[in-house]
């Protein structure tokens, strides 16, 4: 399959890049006003005066993972109380917006979105209490509402038989067809999908139907919306490379009910760590970018993803659609693009979750791969996220790429498949054959294959990934056999691609025999 032809593309994208790629993310300090994200959505909204809610709630983290006993007493000296479980080194104060307020030095106001969500929020930064540095490492927000939305589908009408990748050619494209051959389709493995939409079964045994495939009866947990596309692409992508894994759909709609959404997400992740143990996790959603939010917000969420991954997960994330402005408002707020719009989904950007990026792709008649470029549609305003976090270190298994930049922040994605709906994978959405795309389509890619690594790897002695971004980079530095295709053209609107590790595809994509080898060869090292 031949791909779409994008080079006066690549030249727009250089010139953006150049526009914004100097950036670096400032966090406010304790007291400040913030600006950005959070600031453009507050002054999209009607403030409607001192909040009135009775249960506000901000999120800290610790210096320690024991009680947080003077926090205690002094949230109860306020009037205000603590939320603790035991080993965390988080918790949740809270108690009525007006205490809140007075215990730490903001004012808390409510206000009413531009979607007509009423939520309260403090303009500025709130600040350690007086007597609890030693216990306290960073203060979250105080923000009862977080934007929310499914990565963006591009889902084009299959008007040429041959357009789009089949289930075979897509196992081709990324080398995973002679694993396939010898049986290896992900059994043993649950790949779980966090969504907010539903699917339509009858689009599903269409699929299978269609490209013989077995059946694709998935699990539901929880109440899902109504089909939209982005649950059942990423399903039948997924079945496409694994269809002997088992999958599960997680309704996240909980976690975008009332305030505490990150709290929800992750009580949503420990639940699926304890229903399906060592699974596979795939993410097309996201709840806000990175400006808008502090670590300490997502203290929760890689909290449980952590601990999730100790006992086998891996989790991927799409990078998001927008070419690196992740903070583009959309129905919440909207701005002429500049640098208030840069940024990550602050989910796909925890140092724990691989972050997938998207490419525009070229493969001859059978999918063998041919090459790929990042995927960036100036014209549309869409293309492959990426860029340097706002919230978090650069981790030490990650120090050793682009190093003459950004060397103190982590930076995304970490790898990368195809998204360009123009060059990308065969599905069936209401009744209807399309191809799929954005970079939603590219994390549950990601997950069906990590499914057939790690059928493979149990049978050969190993066990499920885990983690698996040290591991990625750990390869990157030198590995016996070529796991990645090395993705060196185009860019997005933060960066431009380029040799090894770039801010748009990450290390690249797949070659997932010689990855799956490569990991087999760590894991007998480690022994």
């Amino acid at each position: 399959m031949a791909a779409r032809h994008l080079g006066a593309l690549a030249v727009v994208a250089v010139s953006a890049a150049l526009l914004v790629c100097d950036w670096h993310p400032v966090p406010p300090a304790a007291g400040s006003a913030i600006n950005g994200p959070y600031a453009q959505l507050l002054a999209a909204a009607t403030d409607l005066g001192p909040s009135r809610h009775p249960h506000a709630q901000l999120t800290v983290t610790l210096h320690r993972p024991a009680a947080p006993r003077e926090l205690t007493n002094w949230a109860q000296r306020q009037g205000l109380w603590v939320r603790w479980r035991e080993g965390q080194a988080w918790a949740v104060v809270e108690g009525a917006a007006a205490d809140l307020a007075a215990a730490f030095g903001v004012a808390v106001h409510d206000y009413r979105g531009r979607r007509g969500q009423v939520f309260y929020a403090a303009a500025r930064q709130p600040t350690t209490p007086a007597g609890l540095h030693d216990e306290i490492g960073e203060v979250g927000r105080i923000l009862g509402y977080v934007p929310h939305h499914t990565s963006r589908r591009w889902l084009l009408p299959q008007d040429v038989p041959e357009r789009g990748l089949g289930p075979q050619a897509l196992l081709t494209t990324y080398n995973a067809d002679t694993l396939a051959a010898q049986g290896y389709r992900g059994e043993g493995s649950a790949i779980v999908f966090f969504a907010f939409d539903g699917f339509d079964q009858a689009d599903l045994d269409a699929f299978t139907a269609a490209h013989g495939l077995p059946p694709l009866v998935p699990e539901v947990i929880g109440e899902l919306d109504e089909p939209r596309g982005e649950t059942t692409m990423d399903l039948q992508v997924a079945h496409a490379v694994a269809p002997d894994a088992r999958k599960v759909v997680m309704s996240a709609r909980r976690t975008i009910v009332g305030d505490g959404a990150f709290e929800k997400i992750g009580e949503l992740l420990a639940e699926a760590d304890q229903r399906y143990p060592g699974a596979v996790w795939s993410f097309s959603i996201g709840w806000g970018c990175d400006r808008l939010i502090t670590a300490a917000d997502l203290a929760p969420v890689r909290a449980a993803l952590a601990a999730a991954q100790a006992r086998g997960t891996t989790a991927f994330n799409a990078s998001g659609d927008l070419a690196g402005l992740e903070c583009r408002g959309g129905g919440d707020w909207s701005s002429p693009p500049g640098e208030d719009d840069v940024g990550l989904d602050s989910v796909a950007s925890l140092p724990e979750m691989t972050g997938v990026g998207g490419t525009t792709l070229s493969t001859d008649e059978s999918g063998r791969w041919l090459s790929e470029q990042s995927w960036y549609d100036v014209p549309l305003s869409i293309g492959t996220g990426g860029g340097v976090s706002a919230l978090f270190d650069r981790p030490d298994w990650q120090r050793a790429v682009l190093t003459d930049r950004d060397t103190d922040r982590r930076v995304t994605p970490d790898v990368a498949a195809v998204a360009d709906p123009f060059t990308g994978v065969k599905i069936v959405f209401a009744g209807r054959q399309l191809v799929g795309g954005g970079t939603s389509q590219s994390a549950p890619i990601w997950a069906g294959l990590t499914a057939v690594m790690n059928q493979y790897l149990q049978a050969h002695g190993g066990r499920p990934i885990g983690a698996l971004n040290p591991r990625l980079y750990r390869m990157a530095r030198g590995a016996p056999r070529p796991a990645f295709n090395d993705i060196t053209l185009g860019g997005n609107a933060v960066a431009q691609a380029g040799p090894g590790y770039d801010l748009v595809t990450g290390l690249g994509s797949p070659n997932v025999a010689n990855l799956v080898e490569n990991l087999l060869a760590q894991q007998r090292a480690e022994r």
